[in-house]
């Protein structure tokens, strides 16, 4: 007789949103803009990514209101204050993020503080563009939270924008979505869509990146990273952020490490230190990597990808790490594994360090 596995009982919260992915999806954008009923367009976006697009004006037509090309890093609340102010008073009915973490970001806190539709373009791994996650930084630090009116309504995956993403940018990127599906995996609430989800997106990314490394062009090697990460961000959008997610926040908004390389240099650790806790999630992770130790695994395409760096590289300094464990542990968060000050601080220094990765 078969011996089936107990369900573990699991909420979705299942929300409307059209995906579209397919090479040239860029150019239907204002089809989608007209499905969703909305005449007035404020595009949110980097210089760098702007000039790399078709021009808007004749995409787009009447249907551009204005573009902000001011978006950075970590979403600061005076940025979000500009751009808020010229959206406003463009009278837009639809906000357009186009980029990657920092202008989906960006789009998101438009969204929510002006009750806007969003609609986003993503064009590096980050996921975020399929979570209900925002976050924004002052002078305290990082928010977070989750809202189901930051969620856009529409996203466009076209993976010939990424073609021209440097190899650097995707595997820190990619690594960042790898993340994703990682505490996806072990998340104390995650449904069995949500870790389905999960470890298809890391065998995904995890087939796809060091093609994407060695051969940038490679269409193929780009969409199938473009897919895992989509689905990353499903995942993470059904879990609760754990550990890593906490830490990279810490580290991005009270420190101003780089977002993606943060979660790049410091998967590994976490991983490492969580997996006695989670059995099950390392069993999917190590099929997902098809490698029979997942801590060995990750680190391993780190290492590959170019991303395996000390967190001192990035910007983090000795004399910060009891601050920065102070910080993580000071808000409870759901973790497969309990976590004191001194386990947080212990992990942050082997990743400031760049030490060996124990494997599990």
């Amino acid at each position: 007789m078969t011996t089936l596995d107990a369900i573990t009982p699991f909420i979705d919260e299942l929300r409307p949103a059209r995906v579209v992915f397919a090479p040239d999806s860029f150019a239907e954008l204002p089809a989608e803009l007209h499905r969703l009923q909305v005449e007035r367009a404020f595009i949110v976006s980097t210089p760098g990514r702007l000039a790399s697009l078709p021009p808007l004006q004749p995409l787009l037509d009447s249907r551009l209101a204005a573009v902000f090309d001011g978006a950075v890093e970590h979403v600061p609340v005076d940025v979000v204050k500009r751009a808020l102010d010229e959206c406003r008073r463009v009278n837009a009915d639809v906000c357009v993020a186009i980029g990657g973490g920092s202008s989906i970001g960006l789009g998101k806190a438009i969204a929510r503080e002006a009750r806007l539709p969003l609609v986003a373009v993503p064009t590096t791994y980050s996921g975020s563009e399929m979570t209900s996650i925002w976050g924004m930084t002052d002078a305290s630090g990082k928010k977070t939270g989750r809202d189901p009116r930051v969620a856009p309504r529409v996203v466009v995956y076209d993976p010939l924008l990424t073609l021209d993403l440097p190899s650097t940018v995707s595997a820190a990127s990619g690594m960042n979505a790898m993340a994703h599906a990682v505490e996806a995996l072990y998340a104390a609430n995650a449904s069995p869509v949500a870790q389905s989800l999960a470890e298809e997106a890391a065998r995904l990314l995890a087939a796809s990146l060091p093609h994407v490394m060695s051969t940038p062009g490679d269409r193929d090697a780009r969409s199938t990273a473009l897919a895992g990460a989509h689905l990353a961000g499903r995942a993470l959008d059904l879990a609760a952020m754990g550990l890593h997610h906490r830490l990279c926040h810490v580290l991005g908004g009270s420190f101003g490490l780089p977002h993606a390389r943060t979660h790049a240099a410091l998967l590994p650790y976490v991983v490492a230190f969580n997996a006695p806790a989670a059995p099950e999630a390392m069993r999917r992770l190590g099929r997902a990597l098809d490698v029979t130790d997942p801590v060995a695994g990750i680190a391993s395409l780190a290492r590959t990808l170019g991303v395996a760096t000390p967190l001192s590289v990035l910007g983090l300094r000795p004399e910060d790490l009891d601050r920065a464990a102070e910080e993580a542990t000071t808000t409870a968060y759901p973790n497969p594994r309990s976590t004191t000050r001194d386990d947080v601080r212990a992990v942050l220094d082997a990743a400031l360090h760049g030490a060996p990765v124990d494997s599990a």
